[in-house]
């Protein structure tokens, strides 16, 4: 009874660690992205549409998905722990590099048929909070049901099962999603390069912006590979990335100044 009760501590205590640091993430990244794009708004995506209005909403429904997302990690970092799972590869460079890309191609597989599970007519109930946010922002992230979240983030329970990955790749990998994530929903534009539309299979911000507006598209998380495979990429993605490559502003750190307001007499003299 006493062991029942001792593991129970150890996971709590876990699972507090990892909400608390994932919850001042979220509120850093929100802010500093926010920050971003106050200061570049030529870079915004959908230019006719505005979804800050939605960020008191969005906050309020990612703190307990953070919970259900964090479970998922602590429930993985727990069964190696306990010793349930795979023994885990001993770190160094020579494996961590190649077990944090194989876990990107791992999780891009289980969003992507989890997010297309969600979109049909009897998941897609568990889904449609996060479709609220037509044009995200930095807070959107996570603004996802329950049920949606324990879908597209129990990966983190199962993987140790399968990969023998450190808790270190475990952890690293759940920081850069949340990182990832952030920016996929910001709303602005800041990674439209060559290496983000075909032949390469990387994205960009404006691959989730797309989903979010058109819905029926994009559904991957870091690769293209499986919306080209399957059919469901936006066909004017490649063009879009394309035409903002072109056309996009240089990044700025600095407000936009205000325009000068004209005084009477200057209307007159002009």
């Amino acid at each position: 009874m006493n062991a029942f009760f001792d593991g129970l501590s150890v996971f709590l205590m876990m699972l507090a660690v990892i909400y608390a640091v994932t919850v001042a993430i979220y509120f850093v990244l929100g802010f500093g992205i926010t920050w971003l794009n106050n200061r570049n708004p030529d870079r915004r995506i959908q230019k006719n549409r505005r979804g800050e209005k939605r960020m008191r909403e969005e906050i309020r429904h990612s703190l307990p998905s953070i919970l259900i997302t964090c479970l998922s990690v602590t429930i993985g970092l727990f069964a190696q722990y306990q010793g349930w799972a795979l023994t885990p590869w001993a770190f160094s460079w020579w494996t961590a590099v190649p077990l944090f890309l194989l876990t990107m191609v791992l999780f891009d597989a289980w969003f992507y048929f989890a997010h297309r599970a969600l979109h049909t007519k009897a998941l897609y109930k568990y889904h449609a909070l996060h479709h609220k946010s037509v044009a995200p922002t930095a807070w959107s992230n996570d603004s996802i049901g329950l049920v949606d979240t324990a879908l597209s983030q129990g990966f983190y329970a199962v993987v140790v099962f399968v990969v023998p990955i450190s808790p270190y790749i475990l952890l690293a990998h759940r920081l850069f999603d949340q990182i990832n994530g952030t920016f996929g929903h910001a709303g602005f534009e800041y990674f439209a390069s060559k290496t983000s539309r075909y032949p390469s299979p990387m994205l960009c911000t404006t691959y989730h912006d797309q989903h979010h507006a058109e819905f029926r598209f994009n559904y991957a998380n870091y690769f293209s590979f499986w919306d080209r495979v399957m059919g469901t990429i936006s066909p004017v993605y490649d063009a879009r990335v394309e035409a903002f490559e072109a056309s996009a502003p240089a990044l700025n750190l600095k407000r936009p100044a205000k325009p000068s307001v004209e005084t009477e007499g200057e209307k007159a003299a002009g």
